[in-house]
């Protein structure tokens, strides 16, 4: 049995900084720091965290005066922000920047009379914090059948954003729909589809063509790590989600010569490694790494976070 390495996988910037984020904060300011929801959807980071003297919150009434808050990789709402500056917490924003950009559209877009289609998952944090930048006027859409049932005020000013974490290719029919259906919708310049959900995809795509069986290393909570895995499966290869190498499980491999392994932009590498260690007993004797997009970015630290010179 042979493994083969997706690439990229596993930690994308927006994680990695706010991880960062999280530690430095307790570095700087010691234990207790408190944080609203899931810094990041992985149970493993999480869960060191609060070894380290991280508590996760949902509510601020459970943050006692004058603590340190830091906001989730996944942002909030205006609501929150406003309820934390009138509490009076030392607040870091940890929301991913590619996140901050949709929000900083709608704000934008709002100014100018615009109502927003939004096509993502309800009850995501992610959906709820942008969806929470406004009072009114941001419609969710979770698939082509809810295009249909949209019911906008106007449709002379109309635009469509995206959580950034979607199945890129759900994500362009949904749109599709929504174009088909107002064809004077703004849609933005980019696409809100962050880089890494993308690239991390697009390796999943070409990783499903070359072996017999995918493992997805990630939580069930994270978005785009069920992504990954609804990818392989729909293109015909049986697929696995696992937090950890604890949940393999033997049968999965009978018969397969070739294992693909990635990762969701949550999961530690250390956490990929843990599941080849255990593929080598149940019978990998090879590992290889296919090439894949190089990724460089890295976001900057907050204000109060940084390394003094």
């Amino acid at each position: 049995m042979e493994i083969t390495l997706a690439e990229p996988r596993g930690f994308c910037a927006g994680v990695d900084r706010a991880i960062e984020i999280v530690e430095r904060a307790l570095e700087k300011f010691g234990a207790p720091i408190y944080v609203r929801h899931e810094i990041v959807h992985n149970t493993h980071v999480v869960n060191d965290l609060k070894a380290r003297g991280a508590i996760f919150i949902e509510e601020l009434s459970d943050v006692p005066p004058g603590a340190t808050l830091i906001f989730s990789a996944h942002g909030v709402s205006k609501a929150v922000q406003n309820e934390a500056a009138a509490r009076g917490f030392q607040v870091f924003d940890a929301t991913c920047p590619l996140v901050t950009k949709v929000h900083v559209e709608v704000a934008k877009l709002a100014k100018e009379g615009y109502e927003f289609i939004m096509v993502g998952h309800k009850g995501h944090p992610e959906v709820e914090g942008t969806m929470g930048q406004l009072d009114q006027g941001i419609h969710l859409v979770e698939d082509v059948a809810d295009v249909a049932r949209v019911a906008p005020r106007q449709t002379q000013k109309l635009a469509v954003v995206t959580q950034t974490t979607l199945s890129v290719d759900d994500a362009a029919e949904i749109t599709a729909a929504v174009r088909a259906r107002f064809p004077q919708v703004r849609e933005p310049k980019q696409q809100d589809i962050c880089y890494a959900t993308q690239n991390r995809q697009d390796a999943v795509k070409l990783l499903s063509a070359q072996v017999d069986t995918v493992v997805v290393v990630g939580s069930p909570t994270s978005s785009n790590t069920n992504r990954l895995r609804e990818l392989a499966d729909r293109l015909g290869v049986p697929a696995y989600m696992v937090e950890d190498a604890t949940e393999l499980e033997a049968e999965w491999f009978a018969g397969a010569a070739r294992v693909g392994l990635t990762a969701g932009a949550s999961a530690p590498e250390s956490l990929v490694q843990g599941v080849v260690t255990r593929l080598r007993e149940l019978g990998a004797i090879s590992v290889r790494t296919l090439a894949g997009a190089e990724e460089t970015m890295k976001f900057p630290l907050p204000k109060g976070l940084k390394i003094d010179s």
